[in-house]
């Protein structure tokens, strides 16, 4: 099995073919520091590549490394592993533990995060096969919506050969018109005409059910439940042209999808290269206090501790089994330790990496290099508005500054805090931007400076805005 790179499917490079060190550079581009969490992380996937690659015997013996990221908030740790299921095509969802709660008790249970984890796996797999067939399905709803503004003739049998001549004749004529409706079609030169079609009503609603693990969101088909009362409903609408063909090319998209083979094919990934990562681990580290159950703390460890282990969880689309699913996992671990957590779930996440708090060089280095930088988001926004926007070096040096001073005055949020200085920095300029006459603006030192001085000097105020 081998995974394309979404941004390079197109020269067909495997994720196979990344080395430990290529992945630590792709993460580099988006990610500043924590090398150790990005070597860890690199090495987790590259033998999740090397174990696709064993004979099935040996391959369904090979347990995946877990990793545990320790570190304070807004380090990094969530967009690693976000990044990291990106660039190998993974299925991926980010789970807080705190939101779970033992089996028994109202709230959502563990086993949850792999049936949401499908769902996304589904929703990947489909968008494939959509793209794949998507000429298909253009061509198919072209020819629907020529049917509509011409309709075809009836064919009719003649013996009389002058009879038949005539018939000859009138369907050249016919195709020759169709051909020329089919030019302004792809011309837009019919977007203003207006088509009746048949559009299917959708009444299926989704029901919440209470089931031994809790509530539950499920989709339930009543049309599959009951097809005589919900068969196939449509009604009459107008629409125009270009509303009615991405209407029909969705139809036929739909047509052309095997949705079982979607299902499979999306169990089967989710077996292979599904990625949990699970948040605020240590808010359910510690154990019971011995005044009854702690229902959102060692309850829901030993409920986690099957589905990390392996176990079959039984989803819409089939039961999905988790011995194969990479989970990271992170937390501050300020107040617990990971040597809180119960000794048979420590066991199964192997890798343990400490994630480092961001210095000032972090914070410069994160506001100009990334490919998707703060200031690079700023430049951009506003740029819709007809402004450009210069940052000075004393200016990204001085809200560096800003971001350290406010992070050791009050709580530190890591990388976070720069968008909170960011926005009362620009805060003028932004709202203002539709109205202002000046279209070239630099922002320097002392430009940040009036923003922020009388702010950053009153601790109390600081503590409410910045």
């Amino acid at each position: 099995m081998a995974f394309l790179l979404p941004e390079t499917a197109g020269t067909s490079q495997s994720l196979d073919q990344l080395t430990p060190r290529q992945i630590v550079v792709e993460l580099d581009k988006y990610v500043i520091g924590q090398h150790a969490a990005k070597r860890a992380v690199a090495i987790a996937l590259r033998n999740r590549m090397r174990r696709l690659k064993l004979p099935p015997e040996m391959a369904d013996e090979v347990a995946p490394k877990n990793i545990i990221m320790i570190g304070p908030t807004g380090v990094g740790k969530t967009e690693i592993a976000r990044r990291l299921a990106r660039l190998s095509g993974s299925p991926f969802i980010k789970v807080e533990a705190s939101k779970f709660t033992e089996v028994g008790y109202v709230g959502r249970d563990v086993e949850s995060m792999v049936r949401d984890l499908v769902e996304i796996a589904v929703d990947m797999v489909r968008e494939e096969k959509i793209y794949e067939v998507q000429d298909k399905a253009e061509e198919n709803a072209e020819e629907r919506l020529l049917d509509l503004l011409l309709p075809p003739l009836k064919p009719v049998y003649r013996s009389d050969p002058d009879q038949a001549t005539e018939e000859r004749t009138a369907q050249n004529e016919f195709q020759g018109t169709r051909a020329k409706l089919r030019a302004q079609l792809r011309d837009g030169k019919l977007d203003n005409r207006t088509v009746e079609l048949e559009v299917r009503e959708r009444m299926f609603p989704s029901f919440e059910v209470i089931t031994s693990g809790g509530v539950e969101e499920m989709d339930i088909n009543i049309k599959d439940m009951l097809p005589g009362l919900f068969g196939g409903k449509t009604r009459k609408r107008k629409m125009k042209v270009p509303e009615a063909l991405e209407y029909l090319i969705q139809e036929e998209e739909q047509k052309l999808v095997d949705m079982d083979q979607v299902a499979r094919s999306a169990v089967e990934r989710t077996e292979q290269a599904g990625i949990i990562f699970v948040d605020e681990l240590d808010k359910i580290a510690g154990r019971e206090s011995g005044h009854g159950p702690d229902v959102s703390r060692e309850g829901v460890q030993r409920d986690l501790l099957p589905i990390v282990e392996g176990t079959s969880v039984s989803t819409k689309y089939g039961m999905v089994r988790t011995d194969h699913l990479l989970f990271v996992a992170a937390g501050a671990f300020h107040v617990s330790k990971p040597a809180d957590l119960i000794p048979e779930l420590q066991g199964r996440f192997p890798i343990r990496v400490e994630l480092h708090s961001l210095t000032k060089a972090d914070f410069v280095r994160i506001l100009k290099e990334p490919k998707n930088a703060l200031l690079k988001q700023y430049r951009a926004l506003l740029a819709t508005e007809g402004i450009d926007l210069e940052f000075t070096e004393d200016a990204i040096d001085s809200v560096a500054s800003y971001s350290m001073r406010v992070n050791e005055a009050t709580e530190n949020i890591g990388a976070r805090r720069l968008h909170t200085i960011m926005e009362k920095v620009l805060d003028e300029i932004s709202f203002e931007a539709p109205d202002l006459t000046q279209k070239q603006w630099v922002i320097d030192a002392a430009y940040v400076g009036r923003m922020l001085d009388e702010i950053a000097k009153d601790d109390d105020l600081s503590r409410y805005i910045l």
